[in-house]
């Protein structure tokens, strides 16, 4: 076993033992959906108009999801309850009390001048008897402040940490935006005009109309110079939660109006015990068959894949336990798909290592194994850069379920790669480092062609002679995916649109699971049921009729006997149009950011096939969902992002070949290059694509109607993001390139090195 081996061995046994450690000693943080939570319910005391109060409920509710995004409380649910209501759900909150004071408090934040200590008893300006701001400091020194002259709109970030050289323990920072910097430079410079120990040579932070602190302008600054524009700090003998809770609150900014907490409750979780099970259940047995599939497929190698696999599975969940990611039912279902694959490094390897077996009969199996991970690395690396620059450009830019979502992407993609990359290749390269296994090449399951690979290498189809024909067959599908958007519309779930929520108490005791069943029957298959304090049954649904709502109460009633009505609001969607803007803002910059990383390690015209292969992929599952009459929520929302990530991924992998292939036969033509690179690809693919269907399909069959919309709009993107990988990202850099005479690019560098002319040549012959 050689030196880098076991540096391998060793680094994969250490992490491996801390998972293990987090695994066993630390709870997962869940989700509504898996344990229920508190439900709030907020009235926002403001006395304008119905549309104004409208308006200003929104702005309040996201001021409330930003400072709970703050709290570290993920995957919250806000959503507007008539006109002046916000009804918050948090997920698996420790200290129910410390949310709420968190969460209710206005925080509105403002600087003052101070125009000195005021007199005992009086409030009032005694040159004009008008009433004066007079707030007492934090040693009760009452404080004659001036108007404010910032407000807490010009902090750009705030942020807590522990000054320890200057002793003054736990601060807050503050950054100021370029206009509101200006005005502090102004008013502290005003306050250095003040001698030293004038009160007047205090500056006033003020929140809530409390004075947080009033710190003294340093004797150094000079009259009308200021301080520097780009922030300051708030002292104030703060502990670390006050420090925290303070950066939040003026980092979330101020609430529009003023809220009072007028309901506090438990909610049981939205998913019964039997779908859980069932779930997991599923999850159980797709991962086996994943698991067999891939053993059958490489043999002993495959088993030691399977065995990194689950070392991969180990890995990443205490990675998501450990940084505290609340964990729900579809980023479950999310994380058991990614161990399907995360099956595809392995799979690019073992195939790469194959190719050098058929290539070269007599090399070592050790030998090829190396060659194969190395040659495999580009396109490795490649594809999970480009998810990762996907999942951080949703953290940062996202909010809400997609911030999430960026978080156990990335955190799915670096422990794929490390179960992949050191894992999986400790352990292969120890078992290639025996002679029963190198000898016995039935054993080992690379040193003979696949299945696959042998029946493409004796059909040989000419793929690619006439690539506009495949771009004609995809823009079909598109047509028609786009016809069902229109002609059947796209059924927005009630986290969209908003709808109805209805509370019921009952005479007898009902259970979620029995509610829904019983409401599933009764056509209400996609209402939202959670138990609600002492055993009242809450109904979340979309558009809901005075009919709809009777005949619901009507079928509860069968099991649960007299069922009362308790509430009955109208509430607005928990993924509001600035969430929805900020995702697809998110979205598109991450598209963009992908777009040129491809284009700088491959080729532009690659980059573009890419691109449309995603946009291909995207319509024609909202397209088939249109059709299909399923509901666009949430869960939908995560399963389109996991198909962007798969398809991007799937075209990087052929372009990778194309790249490799063409730099090495500058003469050969593009298509003919293209056309080799698809069929040598084709095996790793297949291999991939079953890895992953083998847990979908379990999700789908077993997982229950939480799981189904779910897994089915994978199933889709995954088939489509196979054919559009090879027959629209393929042909449309094609044609792409009838465009373009530059030179082929090496292999790991960019395609602007060299500029040198030279001829294109199709498969007919033709000179372009």
């Amino acid at each position: 076993m050689t030196r880098a081996t076991t540096v391998r061995a060793v680094l994969a046994a250490a992490v491996l033992l801390v998972s293990v450690f987090i695994t066993l000693t630390m709870s997962p943080r869940l989700g509504l959906d898996l344990q229920g939570g508190t439900r709030m319910v907020l009235q926002a005391k403001d006395s304008a108009t119905v549309e104004a109060d409208r308006e200003t409920t929104d702005r309040t509710l996201e001021v409330l999801r930003q400072r709970i995004d703050s709290l570290g409380v993920a995957e919250p649910v806000l959503t507007r309850s008539g006109e002046d209501r916000i009804i918050v759900e948090l997920p698996d909150v420790q200290d129910p009390r410390q949310a709420a004071a968190v969460i209710g408090r206005t925080a509105q934040l403002s600087f003052h001048e101070v125009l000195g200590a005021a007199p005992p008893g009086t409030d009032t300006a005694p040159e004009t008897g008008e009433k004066r701001l007079i707030l007492p400091d934090e040693q009760g020194t009452r404080l004659d402040l001036g108007p404010s002259r910032l407000s807490g709109a010009g902090v750009k970030d705030a942020t807590s940490f522990f000054e320890a050289q200057q002793a003054a323990g736990w601060t807050v920072k503050l950054d100021f935006h370029k206009d509101a910097g200006k005005d502090w430079t102004k008013l502290t410079g005003e306050a250095a005009c003040h001698p030293a120990g004038d009160e007047r040579r205090r500056v006033a932070i003020v929140l809530d109309e409390k004075v947080i602190s009033s710190p003294q302008v340093d004797p150094s600054v000079g009259c009308q110079a200021g301080l520097p524009s780009g922030g300051t700090q708030i002292t104030g003998s703060f502990t670390a939660k006050e420090a925290r809770d303070l950066a939040l609150l003026i980092k979330g900014g101020a609430l529009p109006v003023p809220v009072e907490i007028v309901e506090q409750r438990t909610v049981g979780p939205t998913l019964g015990a039997a779908a859980i099970d069932a779930s997991a259940q599923a999850a159980l047995i797709g991962a086996a068959a994943t698991a067999l599939f891939i053993t059958f497929v490489y043999r002993l190698f495959g088993a030691l894949a399977a065995v990194a696999l689950a070392a991969y599975g180990v890995i990443s969940y205490a990675a998501l336990v450990g940084l505290g990611v609340t964990l729900t039912l579809p980023g479950l279902a999310g994380f058991v798909l990614a161990i399907g694959m995360a099956v595809d490094a392995n799979v690019l390897v073992f195939e790469r290592a194959r190719e050098e077996c058929q290539d070269r009969p007599t090399r070592t199996l050790r030998s090829a194994l190396t060659t194969g991970f190395q040659k495999a690395f580009s396109a490795v690396a490649d594809s999970n850069i480009t998810t990762l620059l996907a999942a951080g450009l949703l953290f940062f830019l996202g909010s809400g379920p997609v911030k999430g979502f960026g978080v156990t992407l990335a955190i799915g993609v670096i422990a794929s790669m490390f179960s992949a990359l050191v894992i999986a290749r400790a352990l292969t390269e120890i078992a290639a480092g025996s002679r029963f296994v190198s000898d016995y090449r039935g054993v080992n399951g690379i040193a003979r062609p696949g299945s696959v690979r042998t029946w493409l290498t004796r059909k040989d189809p000419q793929l690619f002679r006439k690539p506009v024909q495949w771009l004609v067959i995809s823009t079909v599908l598109v047509a028609v995916a786009v016809a069902g958007i229109v002609v059947r519309g796209v059924d927005l779930g009630v986290e969209f649109t908003g709808g109805r929520l209805v509370e019921y108490s009952t005479s007898r005791p009902v259970d979620v699971e029995t509610a829904r069943s019983t409401l599933a029957d009764a056509g209400f298959g996609d209402a939202e049921i959670t138990t609600a304090g002492d055993g009242d049954i809450s109904v979340r649904t979309g558009k809901l009729d005075n009919d709809g709502e009777h005949a619901l109460r009507t079928a509860l009633a069968t099991e649960g006997g007299e069922t009362t009505k308790v509430r009955d609001e109208l509430i607005g969607p928990s993924l509001g149009d600035e969430l929805r803007r900020n995702a697809l803002i998110a979205l598109g910059v991450a598209v963009l950011v992908q777009l040129a990383y491809l284009a700088v390690r491959f080729r532009w015209t690659f980059a573009v096939g890419s691109v449309i292969a995603m946009v291909h992929d995207v319509i024609i599952v909202v397209g088939a969902f249109a059709w299909l009459g399923r509901p666009v929520d949430g869960i939908f929302l995560a399963a389109l992002l996991t198909v962007i990530g798969y398809s991007v991924n799937d075209s990087v992998v052929v372009f990778d070949r194309v790249r490799e292939l063409w730099a090495g036969n500058r003469k050969t033509p593009l298509a003919t290059i293209a056309r080799r690179a698809v069929l040598q690809t084709v095996p790793r693919t297949v291999n991939t694509g079953m890895g992953a269907l083998f847990i979908l399909v379990a999700l789908a069959v077993l997982g229950g109607d939480s799981l189904t919309d779910f897994a089915l709009a994978l199933l889709i993107g995954i088939v489509v993001g196979t054919w559009s990988s090879v027959f629209t990202a393929v042909p449309g850099a094609l044609v792409l390139e009838r465009t373009t005479t530059a030179p082929p690019p090496v292999p790991g560098k960019s395609s602007r090195r060299a500029r040198a002319p030279r001829r294109d040549l199709l498969d007919n012959g033709a000179r372009v």
